[in-house]
């Protein structure tokens, strides 16, 4: 993190790159999952690329938290970040399995996929500028 860019602005930045992480995995997968899944299979490839972006992004909340206060103990903020994300997936990933709206299987793997794609941002965004 250059010493030239707020908190606030590091952290649209990484909105940015969580967007364009999820439509480019939604991109990669349109394919695949409409060959093997069907067509009912696509909304659930959405939905599920959607909350691990959406995770992502609750989870920076608490590293923008951690450097905005000026904390130098920037284990409190990533270890925040882990069980914010991990608590919107859980919520938002139990609301949606079972709610009906989409077919379980492909959205539990597309939710998996889209943790997954997103881990390697936010790990580089929590330890940045620490």
């Amino acid at each position: 993190m250059s010493s030239a860019r707020s908190p606030a602005a590091e952290y649209l930045r990484f909105l940015v790159w969580v967007a364009g992480v999820a439509v480019a995995l939604a991109l990669l997968g349109y394919a695949p999952t409409r060959r093997l899944g069907g067509e009912g299979a696509l909304p659930a490839m959405v939905a599920g690329c959607v909350i691990g972006a959406v995770a992502s992004a609750v989870g920076a909340l608490a590293v923008l938290s951690a450097r905005r206060s000026g904390s130098t103990v920037p284990l409190n903020g990533m270890l925040a970040s882990m069980a914010l994300r991990f608590a919107t997936i859980l919520v938002l990933g139990l609301s949606l399995g079972l709610s009906g709206w989409f077919e379980t299987r492909p959205l539990l793997i597309w939710i998996a996929l889209g943790y997954v794609a997103q881990l390697a941002l936010d790990a580089r965004y929590a330890t940045r500028g620490f």
